[in-house]
């Protein structure tokens, strides 16, 4: 019951956060941020919000500084639009699941020219050691 209560405060959450980003913050620093995740603790008190940016480093570092400052305004943006007795700290953190997927794709990548590669060289192989004396071409199996 509790963790039908958290994700659906957790999806709720998400959703106001990414509304209020789309209207846009009036920080500079804020790129081109989604929201990806957010996880609420058991007791509803705190919530990890979890976003990607598009762009460089130096975007990602100044967009993360920008929620970082923007996270009273949003908290109390989420305390307007929710209907419960606590609002629930927000923890910005920065997801690395693009990353990864990157990293997983380069990995797959490699395999697939490494069992290329294999595949020609079986191809082209033969068996090892000298011929069977015993065994002519014309023996049937």
């Amino acid at each position: 019951m509790a963790g039908e209560r958290q994700a659906r405060l957790a999806d709720r959450i998400r959703v106001i956060l990414a509304e209020r980003l789309d209207k846009g913050l009036r920080d500079p620093r804020l790129g081109y941020v989604t929201i990806t995740d957010v996880r609420v603790s058991g007791d509803l008190q705190h919530a990890s919000v979890f976003y990607t940016v598009l762009g460089t480093d130096e975007e990602r570092v100044s967009s993360a500084a920008a929620l970082t400052s923007a996270t009273g305004m949003l908290r109390t943006e989420v305390g307007r639009q929710l209907s419960t007795r606590l609002v629930p700290t927000l923890e910005f953190i920065p997801d690395a699941l693009p990353e990864t997927a990157d990293h997983i794709s380069a990995l797959l990548r490699e395999a697939q020219e490494r069992d290329a590669a294999v595949a020609e060289l079986a191809s082209t192989a033969t068996h090892a050691g000298d011929a069977d004396p015993y065994r002519s071409d014309d023996d049937e199996d």
